[in-house]
């Protein structure tokens, strides 16, 4: 199999690279990233020595040429802006990457017949929910922010080329992703990074707002499993089961770190509480039984184990 690895660079599009190179030693992988802040080329497994394309998705000539030369079979699309705190300050590149660099994606996979575009979206898409329910592939669409709206409008032109252009695509779309290799503005980052500074940890609002905490090696091993097992034209929910507020996470991390540094310092003195994010979210949860019943996946990683893996390696990385 030949994939077009879109974002391969990033946090989850690394990650999902060094998974599949490793478990599909006969596939052939090429990455393209246009190497913003967020990606790093330390990120992936060199071993098989990666053919990576230095490249954004938006120039929609070269890209056409990129498809030409290589012939590419599968088109696994990562690649994305995705802080919300980003798109509040500047939306329009987030519609520039994430709608129409996707439809420049979709036009060249429609030119030349690929076997399957999978598109790899957010559960923020769907907007909030309050302190019930979950998300499922039957809910409907609510973004709320720039980011999530774009997102948004990406899936709906994915399953559209779909309908109207018989397109082989998938969608899959997850709760919060954590674990090695996510950038330092992230939430989880931040927290350990700031404790290990001495620096104020943010917490926006009063920390009640909830999400479902999804490790990342188990979000590669589902769409491992969607790739390979998945229906054409579906969508699948990839949750961790792991509900928790932001607050209680924040106390965890200050206590564990706390605990393995062995010093005086009580990193719960450096949570300060800061304005509401505009729009924020109050709670997420993801209901990923279908993906459960039809394919066989379930989270693997305790969310413990997957704390601790995590924290142990921003520990190594900043402090090191």
């Amino acid at each position: 199999m030949k994939i077009l690895i879109t974002g391969g660079l990033g946090f989850i599009g690394s990650n999902f690279y060094n998974h599949i190179s490793e478990k599909y030693p006969d596939y052939e992988l090429i990455i393209l990233d246009c190497e913003t802040y967020a990606a790093n080329v330390k990120n992936i497994d060199n071993g098989r020595s990666a053919r990576v394309i230095k490249f954004d998705i938006q120039d929609r000539d070269r890209l056409f040429k990129l498809f030409e030369t290589y012939g590419f079979e599968t088109v696994i699309h990562f690649a994305a802006e995705s802080h919300v705190d980003n798109s509040i300050l500047n939306p329009l590149k987030f519609v520039q990457t994430n709608i129409i660099g996707t439809i420049n994606l979709l036009d060249a996979s429609v030119k030349y017949g690929i076997n399957l575009f999978y598109h790899i979206s957010t559960d923020e898409v769907f907007g909030h929910l309050g302190p019930t329910g979950s998300f499922d592939e039957n809910t409907p669409y609510d973004p709320r922010s720039p980011y999530s709206a774009s997102k948004a409008s990406s899936d709906h032109f994915v399953r559209a080329y779909h309908h109207t252009f018989g397109l082989p695509v998938i969608i899959s779309n997850c709760s919060n992703n954590f674990g090695p290799n996510q950038h330092e503005e992230k939430l989880i980052p931040t927290i350990i990074k700031n404790i290990i500074n001495g620096s104020p940890i943010p917490v926006y609002g009063n920390g009640t707002n909830v999400r479902d905490w999804l490790y990342v090696m188990d979000h590669v091993d589902a769409i491992d499993a969607i790739l390979h097992k998945g229906k054409v034209g579906e969508t699948y929910c990839i949750g961790g089961g792991n509900e928790m507020n932001n607050i209680r996470l924040v106390k965890m991390i200050c206590d564990r770190i706390d605990y393995i540094k062995e010093w005086e310092q009580n990193s719960q003195d450096l949570i300060t509480f800061v304005e509401d994010r505009k729009g924020h979210d109050f709670r997420y949860s993801i209901n990923y039984n279908k993906l459960t019943d039809k394919i066989g996946w379930e989270p693997k990683t305790n969310f413990d184990e997957a704390l601790d893996k995590t924290i142990d390696y921003y520990l190594k990385k900043f402090v090191d």
